[in-house]
């Protein structure tokens, strides 16, 4: 049974996502909805939102890694925040049942809804993959990629050559569209500048190897293009393997297979596998008695209104950005719908929160949503990108140059924008940071060996040793005896 939040009992607007379309929409929503006499509430799992965009380039250490977040504490300090996941929604009754992280239940009261939860990655039957793979949705993932990548370097170059440094030194991506590019080609710029520190390995020792299943990569450029990014990484050493499939990854042994025929393109060892092939709507649209889409998203209406599926509208619901299905009247828009995107979202939810504010409160007129793309932009790693920004091709420094330009605005709040310019700077002046973070997933690890606890395994290593030690031991007395029977 829910409980009910102690909250204000004030009109409320919910906002189901404090991602793009959730930071901007209680941003220009809060001190109206107040000095009207209401409240905006943000729920969402974290305390910050997510530039996206920029996760590639923590993975390559151009930005800190919290310089591509957005705190909502710090910035919507008018908003009723709530650490929670919103796990169903009775319209009829206009409540939302809220989860907090230690799992108690909670009711939420509203008047407006925001439907605004975003996307998480979209993932497919493939064994192994849950075990062995990672996604890159989040900072978290983002970091973790790049200290085991950097882990991974260290590590192997102690090894000696074996079928086990060559699979430390193997680094797979799946996905290759914006993300899985961009993830790419920052990992083997990471991988060649530690590799250079390391008078231990060659770049000639390291393998990356990316995987798309179409025939060609990144539909948001031109086809020209796109076979010059892969002619481009190729000539980096990054094996790019179109109209490829991962069939299984079990225990980090990637089986690949063509598209065309299904038969075996390759199989191989790798430790590392980051998953990029896709995204899909959060699963709370599901849980709602919205309409939704074959691909899950919440039906909407090019105001931004949820559809009540006979084209009209239902009552004190919106929704925006990647959780929806939001008609693109541009007619450049896959299946007619406006595509996944930070650039939709933004502009979306500026929209969202003028429409909601006119329906609400009778300020200004309900208009529909219609964006013309500004095209798109990719970074390759330092000082190399791609892209067709306002129509024009562009690549190598130029598009490099666009690519940051262009982010470096569209990155939230002033202060978060002046942190992500400072780390580029530093990088140009100062170089590259390489430095691995350890033991960020076992972080209580060294304090429970210093009180004598020992983990699962750190006693089958000392087993390991142990064996090791005792055949060696077994090997030399053998020898010893064969010798002095030779006497």
């Amino acid at each position: 049974m829910a409980n009910t939040l102690m909250l204000s009992d004030k009109p409320r607007v919910l906002i189901v996502g404090g991602g793009y379309v959730g930071l901007y929409v209680a941003k220009a929503l809060e001190k109206k909805v107040r000095a009207a006499g209401g409240v905006v509430t943000v729920v969402d799992p974290l305390p910050y939102m997510t530039y996206q965009p920029f996760l590639p380039e923590v993975i390559g250490g151009h930005i800190e890694s919290r310089h591509a977040l957005v705190s909502h504490r710090m910035h919507l300090r008018e908003t009723e925040l709530i650490t929670g996941k919103v796990v169903s929604v009775d319209h009829d009754r206009k409540i939302a049942i809220v989860r907090d992280p230690d799992r108690h239940y909670f009711e939420v009261k509203y008047r407006d809804i925001v439907m605004s939860a975003g996307a998480t990655t979209r993932t497919f039957p493939i064994e192994g993959l849950v075990d062995h793979g990672i996604g890159l949705k989040t900072i978290e993932e983002a970091v973790t990629v790049r200290n085991k990548i950097l882990e991974r370097l260290e590590t192997a170059s102690i090894m000696e050559e074996s079928p086990a440094k060559r699979r430390a030194l193997t680094f797979t991506v799946v996905g290759g569209g914006f993300a899985g590019i961009e993830a790419v080609a920052e990992m083997e710029d990471l991988i060649r500048v530690a590799v250079k520190a390391t008078p231990r390995l060659q770049q000639s020792d390291v393998r990356i190897v990316l995987i798309e299943a179409a025939p060609r990569i990144m539909p948001e450029i031109t086809e020209e293009q796109a076979v010059q990014v892969v002619e481009d990484l190729r000539a980096r050493g990054i094996e790019v393997l179109l109209n490829t499939s991962l069939d299984s990854c079990v225990d980090g042994h990637m089986k690949l297979i063509s598209m065309k025929d299904k038969s075996v393109v390759d199989e191989f060892q790798s430790d590392t596998l980051l998953w990029t092939a896709g995204v899909e709507a959060s699963k709370v649209a599901k849980r709602t008695p919205f309409p939704i889409d074959a691909r899950g998203r919440i039906m909407a209406e090019p105001t931004l209104q949820v559809s009540d599926g006979d084209g009209g509208v239902i009552e004190g619901a919106w929704t925006a950005g990647d959780i929806s299905a939001v008609p693109d009247l541009t007619g450049g828009g896959v299946g007619g719908y406006c595509v996944p995107n930070a650039q939709h979202a933004v502009r979306q939810a500026k929209l969202l929160a003028k429409n909601l504010l006119a329906a609400r409160y009778g300020k200004g007129h309900i208009q529909q949503y219609k964006h013309k793309s500004l095209g798109a932009v990719a970074g390759l790693g330092m000082f190399k990108g791609v892209g067709t920004p306002m129509g024009i091709k562009l690549s190598g420094f130029p598009a490099w140059l666009a690519h940051r330009g262009y982010h470096g605005m569209a990155m939230p709040t002033i202060e978060r924008k002046l942190r992500v310019l400072s780390g580029w700077t530093n990088e140009l002046l100062l170089g590259r940071d390489f430095a691995q973070l350890k033991d960020l997933i076992t972080p209580y690890r060294q304090f429970q060996e210093a009180a004598g606890k020992r983990s699962k395994e750190s006693l089958e290593e000392q087993e390991r040793f142990e064996a090791a030690a005792a055949k060696q031991k077994a090997e030399l007395e053998k020898e010893h005896a064969a010798k002095e029977a030779t006497k």
